[in-house]
């Protein structure tokens, strides 16, 4: 990461600092760090009081630290307890009012910080994932990136599945597939559902065994320089019946017309709505129980929402999916989800999009 961005969210930072009363913050959350520092750690504090950041971690990270933040922030090293290496540098000046990460911080840390250093904490909202949640070119070219990873990897993967094959052989071979593509890590638990078992939205991989014109969903992301994709796609393994093509054509259509009407300015209820009315106008409201989509950055899980109660209007520069779904309990379920980049201009799709029905024949 330039050090001149880096720089520019610490300047930000410290401005979200000033219009919440606060004299400092206490980051705690790793992708927070890895955001305003570029330290990928897992193990850390991050004291930031105005222009001054102090970087606190173990001797793992002695090098790492130094050569990842550079100058950016003061790196200090303890051998025996970061914490008790905290309260050193707060102590090192006076200081006013300091918030903490009350998102991250479980209740035993909260009383360490009390101990540590009296009455000076506040609870703060999530102040570095405001910023993060509107991402510059760079981190855009990132997702960007771990899409194509992801896409590759299924594209290599697709023609080898057959009927007779477990999900944890097809999620073995996917996983392998995005590694040696380029992905830094799986994002989240790689989802290979088949059969009815492609109703379960969260589907854990099993040992079921596909047949032929099963449903097979699968929900996989790639990392690229620590950002994530996120899709999902859902096909059929031999022949699909009129009902699987009728559902999936719904859920495509259902996510064709959210795609194409994402704006700035709308809320994230309104851009929910947009996939919601399609499935609910055939029939299969009742189905579709989760919300449409979520941002993506650091974290597979990020703002901004698409949900039925999300009011806060999307702003240019989110990235975002989009993965409206049906499941029918003992029947199954299709996802179809794609990646997209909020310009002042309109979305800017960063997957492919080709969710066309696939029959694995």
């Amino acid at each position: 990461m330039p050090a001149d961005r880096r720089a520019e969210r610490q300047r930000a930072l410290g401005d979200l600092l000033a219009a919440e009363g606060l004299d400092g913050l206490l980051v705690q959350s790793l992708p927070n760090i890895r955001y305003l520092t570029g330290f990928t750690g897992s193990a850390g504090l991050l004291l930031v009081r105005g222009t001054e950041l102090v970087l606190i971690t173990d001797f793992r990270y002695a090098v790492q630290a130094g050569r990842e933040a550079g100058t950016t922030v003061r790196v200090e090293i303890d051998q025996a307890s970061v914490w008790d290496r905290l309260k050193k540098v707060v102590g090192e000046r006076a200081t006013g009012t300091l918030g903490f990460e009350a998102h991250v911080a479980t209740v035993r840390e909260r009383e360490r910080l009390e101990a540590l250093v009296p009455g000076r904490w506040k609870a703060a909202g999530e102040l570095v994932e405001r910023l993060r949640a509107v991402k510059d070119a760079g981190e855009v070219d990132a997702i960007r990136r771990a899409v194509a990873v992801a896409q590759d990897a299924l594209a290599a993967v697709l023609p080898t599945v057959r009927a007779g094959q477990r999900e944890l052989d097809v999620g073995a071979a996917l996983e392998q597939a995005l590694r040696v593509r380029g992905s830094e890590w799986h994002p989240f638990q790689t989802i290979v559902a088949s059969g009815p078992r492609a109703a379960l939205p969260h589907a854990r991989t099993s040992e079921r065994v596909i047949v032929t014109g099963d449903w097979l969903l699968l929900d996989f992301g790639a990392q690229v320089d620590g950002y994530c994709a996120d899709l999902t796609r859902t096909v059929v393994v031999g022949a699909a019946d009129e009902k699987q093509k009728l559902v999936h054509e719904v859920v495509r259509q259902a996510q064709r017309r959210a795609l194409d009407g994402l704006r700035t300015g709308m809320t994230g209820k309104e851009g929910d709505a947009l996939a919601r009315e399609v499935i609910a106008q055939r029939g299969y409201g009742e189905a579709f129980g989760h919300s449409l989509g979520h941002g993506l950055g650091l974290e597979v899980h990020e703002a901004p929402r698409l949900s039925p109660t999300a009011e806060a209007p999307l702003v240019a520069g989110v990235v975002v999916t989009v993965e409206p779904g049906i499941y029918l309990p003992g029947w199954g379920g299709v996802r179809l989800e794609d990646d997209v980049h909020l310009t002042p201009a309109g979305p800017e799709l960063l997957s492919d999009n080709r969710v066309e029905l696939v029959e694995l024949r």
